[in-house]
């Protein structure tokens, strides 16, 4: 996954959350591009959550991107 894919999955308009899977099986939902913040090298990203909470995230681990047509979270679904 490149630096250039997620910009532009945050850049979609309109946007659509979605989940951004690591290659250890954690799932970091990403609810709107105003909570992620890339680092300027292109390495990380920090994701924030509503409760403040937030993910810093080495994009190389990045293994997949998944867009649900629903906008639920993967703690939301079934």
């Amino acid at each position: 996954m490149t630096i250039a894919e997620l910009r532009t999955q945050c850049g979609q308009v309109p946007f659509q959350p979605f989940v951004a899977h690591l290659a250890d099986g954690r799932q970091i939902f990403i609810r709107h591009p105003d909570f992620v913040m890339f680092a300027p090298s292109g390495r990380s990203m920090i994701v924030y959550q509503p409760d403040d909470s937030y993910n810093v995230v080495d994009l190389r681990r990045v293994t997949d991107l998944e867009v649900r047509s629903n906008g639920e979270s993967p703690q939301q679904s079934s």
